[in-house]
C-alpha cells in the first residue's frame, strides 16, 4: 500500500526556507541608496513567487496520482477510516495550496502593475524582509498587527 506524504508549513519562516530550498536563492542584499522595488528586486520576487507556485502545482499533480493509487477498498473499517482520514487531509492541503495559489497569482499580478511591496492599507512600502519571509503579504507590519487585533476582538 502507498503512503500519502504531507509537507505541513507552520509561519514565515518555514515559507521562506521551503521557497529557499526549492530555488536557491539568496536573501536580496540592496544596496545603499537603491529605489525600493526597483527592476532587480521585482524580478528577485517574480522567480520566488514562479518557483513557489510551480512547486504548489507539482504538490496537485503528485495528489492526484497517490490518491488514485490510494482507493483500496478496505474491508477492515479501521484501514479504511484511516485511508479516509489520510484523504481528506490529503484534500485539505490542497486546498490550503489553491488558494494559496491564488494569492500568488495576485501577488504576481500586482508586481506587474507596480502595486507589489506597497500596504494596501496605508500605501507605505511593506520591507524586502517581509515580503521575502511572506512573498504574498499585501499589508505591512503595523496594519497587519491592527488587522489582527480587530479580528480578535470580533471573536
Amino acid at each position: 500500500m502507498g503512503s500519502l506524504n504531507f509537507t505541513i508549513i507552520v509561519g514565515a519562516t518555514s515559507i521562506l526556507e521551503t521557497i529557499a530550498k526549492s530555488l536557491n536563492f539568496e536573501s536580496y542584499q540592496a544596496k545603499t541608496n537603491e529605489k525600493y522595488m526597483n527592476e532587480k528586486q521585482r524580478e528577485h520576487f517574480l522567480k520566488i513567487l514562479m518557483s513557489w507556485k510551480q512547486e504548489l502545482l507539482g504538490e496537485s499533480s503528485r495528489t492526484v496520482v497517490n490518491l488514485q493509487d490510494e482507493t483500496i477498498n478496505h474491508p477492515d473499517q479501521i484501514d479504511r477510516a484511516s485511508q479516509e482520514t489520510d484523504m481528506s487531509i490529503e484534500l485539505r492541503n490542497r486546498d490550503r495550496e489553491r488558494r494559496l495559489i491564488r494569492k500568488i497569482d495576485e501577488s504576481i499580478v500586482r508586481l506587474e502593475t507596480g502595486g507589489y511591496g506597497f500596504c494596501e492599507t496605508c500605501g507605505v512600502e511593506i520591507g524586502l524582509g517581509r515580503l521575502e519571509a511572506r512573498p504574498t503579504a499585501t499589508l505591512c507590519l503595523d496594519c497587519k498587527m491592527l488587522d489582527e487585533i480587530k479580528e480578535r476582538r470580533q471573536h
